[in-house]
């Protein structure tokens, strides 16, 4: 595959704001308003505040393996980049960036299917909608977010904080509501031994809530795929998703505490649209309409940022030589990966004509932790053993303990995911593998002979 021309350089025009808010809204998209109910519903009562918190601890360990990567390797792509670096650029370096790359093209195009579908699932509360009716926005919504991304990246910047506003807005006025119309007698109604951590039904409840809330919470690393494009990146890279991850774990936990201090918990874990319940409960129908907007809104600028930075994964591979040729071609005029992100999106739409939601949370993070989460963090212990550390621009506290906490989370998210989602992992990393050696690694071995 032929190696793109270097000079085609993407340049770096996204400093700290904006990449904070390229996370931030890549976090909050429909994710926590439709997993609230079934995380208090794993949880059996408002305790499920636990299972947001250690998708906070969580994130936060494992930022510490994004930053050491993201700062010391500024480019487009994120992992297939750092796979590749940390397993060598031959042998299980190439396998390791092939498979996430391979699960890329499939994975990126159902985030953003489930993020579509969620959306249009959610509109059925401002206005009821028959299946066919839901499909065709979940659609016509991929459309719109790719028709809004071909342009170039310093106007998609300032998108992004247009749309973080509007985020940060809408979750503080959900915030703030529930404040004023706090009933502590909800907010801490605990079942008995709802805390017992000796028992066996609480830590399995935890585990099945925190796939969920991680769920929410990920995009934490989405500046890392656009590397190439940061001012600064040894600083403002580790700096964006710390601050990502702390300022959306505060609203998460202040959210999640509002809406019990209003609904009972016992409703809360049944509703369909438990935030738009939410505001109808205090403010009646039409205020709860107008908040549900607002809410879309949300997934609408989540999706734009998970579409934008999944674009631009590809491409690094094609500009390595390692991948199709053309995912590596540049808009001529605009300078960003158009043919990455035509196909990406418009397979998303396909997805999103042809998948249900249910279900699809799992599976994406079921496909994803052991070559991109596990597989990165361990890459990069290895790496640390073989090289100087105090090379790196960016170093974590008390390594190696933070990676290898993050290992040992992301073993029980998988776990936690089900033995059917589990296997489903295991096969799409076997095909992958099967794909790289029939395909891939003949022609690896003749250029290495030439």
């Amino acid at each position: 595959m032929q190696q793109i021309n270097e000079q085609q350089q993407l340049p770096r025009k996204l400093g700290l704001m904006q990449s904070v808010a390229i996370n931030m809204i890549d976090m909050v998209g429909i994710g926590p308003f439709i997993v609230l109910s079934s995380v208090i519903g794993y949880m059996n009562g408002p305790q499920a505040l636990i299972a947001w918190i250690a998708g906070a601890v969580l994130s936060l360990l494992d930022a510490c393996v994004w930053s050491e990567l993201g700062a010391a390797m500024p480019k487009a792509g994120g992992s297939y980049v750092f796979l590749q670096k940390l397993y060598g650029n031959k042998g299980w370096g190439k396998l390791m960036s092939f498979l996430f790359i391979w699960q890329t093209i499939i994975q990126a195009p159902l985030v953003v299917a489930s993020g579509s579908i969620g959306f249009s699932e959610y509109a059925s509360y401002i206005r009821p909608m028959e299946v066919w009716q839901q499909k065709v926005l979940s659609g016509a919504v991929v459309i719109l977010l790719i028709a809004l991304l071909y342009r170039r990246i310093e106007s998609i910047g300032k998108i992004s904080v247009v749309l973080w506003v509007c985020v940060i807005g809408t979750i503080l006025w959900l915030i703030t509501s529930g404040m004023l119309h706090f009933d502590s007698s909800l907010a801490f109604a605990l079942p008995e031994n709802s805390l017992n951590i000796t028992e066996t039904v609480f830590w399995a409840g935890l585990g099945m809530a925190s796939v969920k809330t991680m769920y929410s919470y990920l995009g934490y690393y989405n500046v890392c795929h656009l590397g190439a494009e940061i001012i600064k990146p040894e600083k403002n890279i580790p700096r964006s998703m710390f601050l990502s991850i702390i300022g959306i774990a505060v609203l998460y936990c202040m959210m999640h505490i509002s809406v019990v201090g209003v609904i009972p918990w016992m409703e809360a874990k049944d509703s369909k649209f438990v935030v738009s319940l939410f505001f109808e409960r205090i403010y009646g129908q039409e205020i709860a309409q107008f908040a549900t907007a607002l809410i879309l809104i949300i997934a609408f600028a989540s999706l734009f940022a998970v579409l934008l930075g999944y674009s631009r994964i590809p491409y690094a591979a094609a500009k390595d030589g390692n991948f199709f040729s053309i995912f590596g071609h540049l808009h001529p005029k605009k300078q960003f990966p158009n043919f990455s992100l035509l196909f990406i999106g418009i397979l998303g739409f396909v997805f999103s004509l042809l998948f249900k939601m249910k279900d699809v949370i799992t599976a994406i993070l079921a496909m994803r932790i052991l070559v991109q989460f596990i597989g990165q963090a361990i890459g990069l212990i290895l790496w640390s053993e073989q090289n100087n550390r105090k090379a790196l621009p960016w170093k974590m506290y008390f390594y190696p303990i933070p990676i290898i906490l993050a290992i040992i989370a992301w073993l029980g998210i998988f776990v936690s995911t089900g033995l059917q989602f589990m296997i489903g992992g295991l096969i799409a990393i076997g095909a992958g593998v099967f794909v790289f050696a029939l395909f891939i690694a003949p022609h690896e071995s003749k250029n290495d002979n030439l």
